[in-house]
């Protein structure tokens, strides 16, 4: 009544179009809208803009038409005020915005799966957006829309398929939509399909798909069809700021309206939420099994004070007689999130079908306007346990049969146990590969009454089966040939036969294939219920076999190799030498060739259309001495042959040093050439050791081993050097150690 009464005031300001019981309003600002007609309790909005041209916004109410709620918001891509009457064609230029786009449109568009043509959307055009930041009380958001077009039913599955969308964003959303900055991961799009992925359009929901969401336009409405009332909810995070855009376009063109409607007040965030929950998972109470708990829930927002929430119980069932549930209201203390009441149903051994219990919590929005929230539990009868199971006849062996075991009665909650294998579900998987009745016992467990045991028969009854297989062998030519033959065929069997060589592909509906090159061949046979396979092996009489023996295989450059031919069955043979020699020869005569360097040797050996081939590789090695230090290294070979000659060590020692510590001939050593290790030995006149090192470079410095300087005099040295390939050289001579 309320909003009923705003609506009267706004009109002695702003233009009204009324036809029948539908009236559009427009002229408001786009807060008055959202604030006026949208939002319900639980949510707080700001930052509400609208784009688009002004006579695509606009306030509704609405009593019989086919819409589906009395008012509340519309966007239309044309005039809102055609949307009422007899037509809603809007031509070009008539809202003036036909220049608006929007790319997250025309992507929902474009994904559209189930229109053929949604490829080849390229344009929107007629934007009409409304936006707003939002924050809610609790973690869930609900609101209710329909969907109507003039384009239903003419131009379903074309390009001409007008868009809208309803996208979110905001903490804990991730999606692929375009979002304000203060959104950084992106938005999704909640207009779809119930229980799919798939977007709402013209395309999506119509009498070919999705029929049950479809309404056809009705007297009052100028839209030619429209959605049943569809709900939206979805999660959020409590306390947090979300953003949400409304939008609608044309799509390729701007001529007929499509609109959205959104119902009055719906756009909510209830203070608490309903759940059932029951023992088998399901919405139904077994009488006398099991009972039931309702859950209210309320977010963390709204936690820190106490909840009174009132809840009335109505329905089929009575309560008292069918069922007992403790008596309204209950208490959310401060810090509570969930309270629970039990529903425990009451054995009366009545016959009395499926009964309804009705948990409705009311509460009072922003606006004053009483709300509802509320689910529905199902008090069925209990029934003995039984198995709905299907026994199988079956006509063709199978290692995939499926059995199907359905348990009913008790308490609808069951395990399952196959005999036969660990499944634990309603089906089982065997393989049956020969005739015979097979027994397969499954035993249903159930929670209130215990287990019960039944069991499915599959009679296997195969009768096609292949009963012989011939087959004639080939030569050179091509003149094998196969046979099959089957007995036990329903019908008029069709025969496919597949194989090797140039034959291939398929030879279908014939038992014998003629004219065949060697090798296997396969055998199917389908009749009108089963199928089987064979398959037979065509002998090559006497083929052709290449093969050959190289002497030597490898060696040094340049090698000479000697070819044996060792092939039989052939009358002609192709050499390819690999070295640029090519010979076609009717003997097997040995072939000599030179090589200077590896190559692969190939030998076709023939017999008329019959070949083989063989190969050997040759490989030649650049042989000589491959250490650096030789005096004949040679820096290309790739196979040392031990040819190295190394040369001999020289040593030149001088005949006086003076240690005196002015760096000029303070150091005894001796100078080498071509040497790897020196041994160098000081005496003096009585024969002791001075000084005795080995290595690349030792060196005297004129003083004893014990570290004190050697007198003046002569010294008595000798060496053993040693060359690249251990050669030894020894010396000795005499040494004037002089201190100035």
């Amino acid at each position: 009544m309320v909003k009923q009464f705003s609506a009267l005031i706004l009109s002695v300001f702003f233009g009204v179009s009324v036809y029948g019981q539908l009236a559009v309003t427009t002229g408001q600002t786009a807060s008055q809208y959202v604030i006026n007609n949208l939002i319900g309790s639980g949510v707080t909005v700001s930052n509400v803009t609208f784009t688009g041209g002004a006579n695509q916004i606009g306030a509704f109410t609405d009593a019989t038409s086919n819409i589906g709620f009395s008012g509340g918001v519309v966007l239309s891509s044309g005039q809102v005020t055609e949307l009422i009457g007899t037509s809603a064609t809007t031509t070009a230029g008539t809202v003036g915005t036909s220049g608006l786009s929007d790319p997250d449109l025309l992507t929902v568009a474009q994904s559209v799966t189930s229109n053929p043509s949604a490829a080849n959307i390229t344009s929107t055009l007629d934007v009409a957006k409304l936006e707003f930041d939002f924050v809610a009380v609790s973690n869930v958001v609900s609101f209710n829309f329909v969907f109507g077009s003039d384009e239903y039913l003419t131009y379903v599955n074309t390009a001409f398929n007008d868009v809208f969308g309803f996208f979110v964003s905001g903490p804990g959303i991730t999606g692929p939509y375009a979002a304000p900055a203060g959104f950084p991961n992106g938005a999704v799009n909640l207009a779809l399909v119930p229980n799919s992925n798939l977007p709402i359009t013209i395309s999506t929901i119509h009498p070919g798909l999705n029929a049950q969401y479809y309404v056809p336009g009705g007297s009052g409405n100028a839209l030619n069809g429209y959605t049943t009332s569809i709900p939206v909810t979805f999660n959020v995070q409590c306390g947090e700021t979300y953003h949400f855009k409304f939008a609608v376009a044309d799509c390729q063109d701007n001529y007929l309206s499509t609109a959205v409607f959104l119902q009055d007040d719906s756009f909510t965030s209830p203070p608490v939420d309903i759940s059932l929950q029951t023992a088998n998972g399901t919405d139904t109470i077994p009488e006398a099994c099991v009972d039931a708990n309702v859950l209210f829930i309320r977010s963390a927002c709204q936690s820190n004070l106490p909840l009174t929430v009132n809840y009335t119980v109505s329905g089929t069932a009575i309560d008292n007689v069918d069922f007992v549930i403790a008596d309204s209201p209950i208490t959310l203390a401060a810090g509570q999130d969930t309270a629970a009441i039990n529903i425990a149903p009451i054995v009366d051994a009545l016959t009395e079908g499926t009964e309804t219990i009705v948990i409705t919590v009311t509460y009072v929005d922003a606006s004053g306007v009483t709300q509802t929230i509320s689910g529905t539990l199902h008090l069925s009868d209990i029934t003995p346990l039984s198995i709905n199971e299907t026994d199988l006849t079956v006509q063709c062996y199978s290692d995939n049969i499926l059995l199907n075991a359905i348990g009913q009665g008790g308490s609808g909650v069951y395990t399952y146990d196959w005999a036969s294998s660990a499944s634990d579900s309603t089906q089982d998987v065997v393989s049956i590969n020969q005739n015979g009745t097979y027994i397969y016992p499954i035993t249903i467990t159930d929670i209130c009454l215990g287990s019960f045991t039944d069991t499915v028969t599959v009679f296997m009854n195969q009768t096609l089966a292949v009963d012989t297989m011939m087959t004639g062998p080939a030569t050179c030519e091509p003149v094998g040939w196969v046979s099959g033959m089957v007995t036990g065929q329903t019908g008029v069997p069709s025969y496919q036969w597949t194989g090797p060589g140039p034959n291939n592909p398929n030879f279908i509906d014939a038992s014998v294939w003629q004219n065949l090159s060697s090798g296997w061949y396969y055998f199917n046979v389908f009749d009108n219920v089963c199928e089987v396979h064979d398959s037979v092996f065509v002998d090559i009489l006497n083929p052709p076999m290449a093969q050959f023996t190289a002497t030597p295989s490898s060696g040094c450059s340049p090698l000479t190799v000697n070819f044996i031919n060792t092939s039989q069955n052939a009358l002609n043979y192709l050499w390819d030498f690999g070295n640029g020699q090519n010979a076609n020869v009717t003997t097997t005569a040995n072939q000599v060739q030179i090589y200077n360097s590896s190559a692969i040797v190939r030998l076709i050996a023939a017999q008329g259309n019959c070949a083989d081939t063989a190969y050997q590789t040759i490989t030649v090695n650049i042989c000589g001495c491959m250490d650096p230090n030789a005096t004949n290294y040679n820096p290309l070979a790739n196979f040392d042959d031990g040819s190295c000659i190394y040369p001999i060590p020289v040593v030149e020692a001088p005949n006086v040093f003076t240690p005196n510590g002015d760096n000029a001939n303070d150091l005894f050593y001796l100078t080498t050439v071509n040497a790897t290790s020196i041994e160098l030995t000081i005496l003096n006149r009585w024969g002791n050791v001075m000084y005795n090192k080995e290595g690349m470079n030792p060196a005297w410095d004129g003083k004893s081993q014990g570290g004190a300087l050697a007198d003046e005099g002569v010294y008595f040295y000798k060496y053993i050097v040693k060359g690249f390939n251990d050669q030894v050289v020894e010396g000795h001579g005499f040494l004037h150690l002089v201190r100035p």
